[in-house]
């Protein structure tokens, strides 16, 4: 008999589907109108949870699934699932950790060229029609380089260190903080934010950090300066909202690019008409490379556990 899998989030790569449904009794929780009812008539029978880095699972949750053996997270992010609870329960909950270092350094950057040079704007300037109207080059601003720009990135885990690689190859010289020095990469140590910050013409936010809030604030903003720019590929609440705008509208930094925010889907209004800020869906591992990888280790996660071993991705167990 096929095991019953619980999945919360859609996973969009079709091959991934077919593999799932082929494998195991697929319980999509999301395509449910009565969800509590549906979690009643089968949460007793469910081995396993697939679910996302945003939404997570909670402790309540959890605790009508009685014979839960694994909570596989599609993602990297886990502190929207209650991990005490699974630890006390004995449940590995896993992650897909290393499968989306390439695309989200590859988006920091992109993010970072994208506002510097004002590639957004430049698109918004000719599909209006505003090229015919005003050909003059002044009708846009000049832009500013990337190449040598001083890069501060704020957490050097795998994606930090992803993106250090990049922004060393455009000829950049690269700091960093985390909660200590590495000494296994070749980059300046800077143990405050604020100094960080004081010293970069971007700031990248790569942190995991998932009990962190609000670090960003407006003097680390002030610190950045007018022509500093802030880019955020971590968690939207590493920064505080208010204070980006503020700063954003006032001419306090120059711009940001930002993939994440703190209340997903609703973005601040205030950024929509500002032609220095370049703005994203979280989508940094947007790629059918990555979420097909990504489905993969669920899958592995999956089968091992079921199997009775130790997921090799679990953060509990």
């Amino acid at each position: 008999m096929k095991a019953n899998i619980l999945q919360l989030n859609p996973i969009l790569i079709p091959a991934i589907n077919d593999k799932l449904d082929s494998l195991y009794t697929m319980h999509r929780l999301f395509e449910q109108t009565d969800k509590d009812a549906y979690l009643r008539e089968h949460g007793p029978t469910i081995r396993a949870v697939i679910t996302g880095g945003h939404t997570g699972i909670t402790r309540e949750m959890m605790a009508q699934l009685p014979a839960l053996q694994v909570v596989a997270v599609n993602g990297v992010g886990t502190d929207a699932v209650d991990l005490e609870y699974a630890r006390a329960r004995g449940l590995p909950v896993t992650g897909t950790f290393g499968a989306l270092t390439e695309d989200v350094a590859d988006l920091a950057v992109g993010l970072l060229i994208a506002t510097c040079r004002g590639m957004c704007a430049g698109d918004r300037f000719i599909r209006a029609g505003d090229w015919v109207r005003h050909p003059q080059p002044s009708a846009i601003p000049l832009a500013r380089r990337v190449s040598g720009m001083r890069v501060g990135i704020v957490g050097m885990g795998r994606v930090g260190r992803a993106i250090a690689a990049r922004m060393t190859a455009f000829g950049c010289p690269v700091a960093y903080t985390d909660l200590k020095a590495m000494d296994d990469v070749p980059h300046t140590f800077v143990p405050g934010l604020v100094a960080l910050a004081r010293q970069s013409d971007a700031l990248i936010l790569a942190a995991a950090a998932d009990k962190a809030e609000g670090i960003v604030n407006a003097e680390v903003l002030d610190a950045l300066g007018k022509d500093g720019y802030l880019i955020n590929i971590a968690r939207g609440r590493l920064v505080k909202e208010d204070d980006l705008v503020a700063a954003l509208t006032s001419g306090g930094i120059a711009g940001a690019g930002l993939d994440v925010f703190v209340d997903e889907p609703n973005v601040p209004q205030a950024l929509f008409a500002l032609d220095n800020v370049t703005l994203q869906a979280h989508r940094a591992s947007a790629t059918h490379q990555t979420r097909a990888a990504m489905g993969e280790m669920v899958l592995a996660s999956i089968a091992q556990a079921l199997a009775g071993q130790r997921p090799e991705f679990s953060l509990t167990t």
